[in-house]
């Protein structure tokens, strides 16, 4: 590891003063970037430690009845608050489902959201990758790809987002406060993340010392909440990254499908929100022939990115599934395996 400058601002405005160096990073509980730092893939120079800045630790009802939480908040913290779990189960499930317990307890809200691919050739400094170094190709690309992208991926480019906890934000909408050298400013999440295109280095919208501050749920991404689940999987159900992820949220009414949220995970370079499935899916029961109508329609665009032609099979029994599960109503209770697959897929419908 290199040697860096570390500094622990006060406040947001010297937080980002100090980043105005080249080669400085924010410091959130440091669980990716770290490990990142002693593998050789990025070395900063200055490293600015944000853990101790007030009012960013804080879960907030908002008058206008949306939530938000401080970027700050650690990922075990919000998944176990009883109104957040309850307003939105499927963020709690998606949560609980990501890393192991003790990185949970250690994670941020805004870490999670600026956690790198787990690619494995972008972990690799002997490896060609064109979001570590641009221009230099991408080793992926006629490599070990099972876990690779599906849909928005480029020649340049075939890594996915790892987050579980963004998928299910996608699916309700969340936006995500930033605040720069210019202001504050407020970005849908499904606008945050870009996909790879000939930039896959550029990741996100944040400018030069932008942080995020915090995330915000709209009141009506509640009103899914009696019919809300998150379903993922991965290759070792304890912990592990997901090879296909889905959030689902219905409203129904008198045994009709009146409003569909869709967003899928482990496909794409950013969680992928699916408006293709959720119109197919208004106006409709809830029935298996409805969801598996979606499901084809959620991969429609998909093609292989080398061995995971697997993965558009496997999406679409996830969908399929994750679907059937919010239909069957939010459990009164936390799954004792969160999105699991091993989970029941029945529930009752509490949190109406």
């Amino acid at each position: 590891m290199n040697l860096f400058e570390y500094i622990r601002p006060t406040s947001v405005a010297e937080a980002i003063a100090a980043a105005g160096e080249p080669g400085s990073a924010y410091l959130g509980a440091g669980t990716n970037l770290l490990d990142l730092m002693k593998g050789g893939v990025t070395s900063p120079n200055r490293l600015i430690d944000l853990t101790h800045l007030p009012d960013l630790g804080k879960i907030e009802q908002l008058p206008d009845g949306s939530m938000r939480i401080g970027a700050l908040v650690k990922n075990a913290a919000l998944a176990h608050d009883t109104a957040f779990s309850k307003a939105y189960p499927a963020v709690a499930e998606a949560l609980l489902s990501g890393a192991s317990a003790q990185l949970r307890n250690a994670a941020t809200v805004g870490g999670n959201l600026m956690q790198r691919t787990r690619c494995a050739y972008f972990a690799d400094p002997a490896s060609a990758c064109n979001k570590r170094e641009p221009g230099s190709g991408c080793d992926a690309i006629g490599g070990e790809n099972r876990h690779h992208a599906i849909l928005g991926w480029s020649e340049s480019c075939i890594a996915t987002h790892p987050s579980d906890f963004c998928v299910a934000l996608t699916a309700l909408d969340a936006t995500i406060e930033i605040e720069g050298a210019g202001g504050r400013r407020e970005v849908p999440i499904t606008d945050f993340y870009l996909l790879p295109g000939d930039t896959p280095h550029e990741e996100t919208v944040l400018e030069a010392g932008e942080i995020i501050v915090a995330i915000k749920l709209p009141a009506n991404a509640a009103g899914f909440a009696g019919h809300q689940r998150y379903l993922k999987v991965r290759e070792r159900t304890s912990y592990a990254f997901a090879l296909v992820s889905a959030a689902a949220a219905l409203e129904i009414e008198n045994g009709t499908i009146t409003e569909a949220r869709l967003a899928l995970g482990g496909v794409a370079m950013k969680p992928w929100r699916s408006a293709a499935a959720e119109a197919a899916l208004a106006g409709l029961s809830p029935t298996r022939e409805a969801f598996e109508k979606a499901a084809e329609a959620a991969f429609a665009d998909a093609r292989p990115s080398g061995e995971n032609a697997y993965k558009i099979e496997l999406g679409k029994r996830v969908v399929a599934r994750a679907l059937a599960m919010a239909a069957a109503g939010t459990p009164e209770r936390m799954p004792a395996l969160p999105a699991s697959p091993f989970a029941s897929d029945t529930g009752a419908i509490a949190h109406v």
